[in-house]
């Protein structure tokens, strides 16, 4: 380790502006996907994102496309952090990596907010709401990122993306998996939407990084599931919070919202409807079935990937063990839909 880091030490200095060591390297906890760690320097705080060690499924933990996409999102305006450069050199570290900023400020796992008072829960959902409306109100073109996606079918590629991911990763049968498999691709025509920008994939509430004392998002963070994409899917990731137990999986289903102050799921869907000027949103439950069958998929990965010895982070092994329950909420979605 003292080669790898006198190595990691010579690129810093060569890659980041300002860059002063000496440094130490360590590991952060959350999340299952890319290992994640923090370098203290004397010149101050960085964060390194790589390529975890070991089998990978072919598509995943794309650190590169990550780099890319935060560096172009961040000249947009929108709150990402700084990316300093990206290494693919096995003398420096095993696997490739990017360095960006520390941003400062307070993240939350638990979307009830029993961190913070009643008064400014709702000031906390709302900035992340603008933050994702800004998102998908981009022009992927105007910012470089025309090209970052498969122009059209984006649904149907996902569904066979997540299905064949499944598959490649499967380690029981989930009967409410497969009711979903065969469900998705039929209701799809009815449903979908011919929407594009970029998508982040992944954003849920501890994705976002809020200012350590007001109601604002100062970084959205792990975009290494973005693409051009559907916003309605993007979105109904992060509004599905609103359709699951606390107890499965950080939700809030059978909360007393108005008692925590947090925002009715309509009163939610509707504020973003109008940022982004959509009339509305009457294929939501659809989209929600959607995503949870692709959260199935991700946590049959980790399960997958806690069976080979490669998964990452703390809790891996519990949230493997989700994908059957996650699937059967997906169903109940689908039979909301119409199913």
């Amino acid at each position: 380790m003292e080669r790898d880091l006198t190595a990691l030490g010579d690129w810093l200095a060569r890659h980041v502006e300002g860059f002063r060591g000496p440094f130490t390297l360590n590991r952060l906890s959350g999340g299952q996907s890319n290992p994640t760690y923090r370098i203290a320097a004397a010149s101050g705080d960085y964060v390194l994102r790589r390529k975890p060690d070991g089998k990978l499924l072919p598509s995943a933990h794309a650190v590169d496309r990550e780099f890319r996409v935060i560096g172009a999102l961040h000249a947009a305006g929108l709150p990402v952090p700084r990316v300093h450069g990206y290494c693919d050199d096995p003398a420096v570290m095993p696997t490739p990596f990017f360095v960006m900023e520390f941003v400062a400020g307070r993240i939350f796992f638990d979307p009830r907010l029993p961190e913070v008072r009643r008064e400014e829960r709702a000031g906390l959902f709302d900035a992340m709401n603008d933050t994702l409306a800004r998102l998908h109100s981009l022009d992927p073109a105007a910012i470089g990122l025309g090209d970052y996606g498969r122009p059209g079918n984006y649904m149907a590629r996902q569904i066979e993306r997540w299905t064949r991911q499944y598959r490649a990763s499967e380690t029981q049968r989930i009967e409410a998996m497969e009711r979903l498999i065969a469900w998705l691709p039929e209701r799809l025509a009815a449903a979908d939407d011919p929407s594009v920008s970029v998508v982040h994939g992944d954003c849920r509430l501890d994705n976002f990084v809020f200012h350590p004392t007001e109601p604002r998002v100062v970084a959205v963070l792990d975009w290494e599931l973005s693409t051009l994409g559907s916003p309605l899917a993007d979105f109904a990731y992060n509004a599905m919070t609103w359709r699951i137990a606390p107890e499965l999986f950080r939700g809030l289903a059978g909360s007393d919202l108005a008692a925590l102050g947090i925002p009715a799921e309509a009163d939610y869907v509707a504020a973003y409807c109008r940022r982004t000027g959509r009339p509305g949103f009457p294929a939501l439950d659809f989209y929600v079935a959607f995503n949870l069958f692709r959260l199935t998929a991700i946590m049959q990965g980790i399960a997958r990937r806690v069976l080979d010895g490669t998964a990452a982070g703390e809790g891996a092994e519990a949230n493997g063990r989700l994908a059957a329950p996650i699937a059967e909420l997906g169903w109940q979605q689908a039979q909301r839909a119409g199913g």
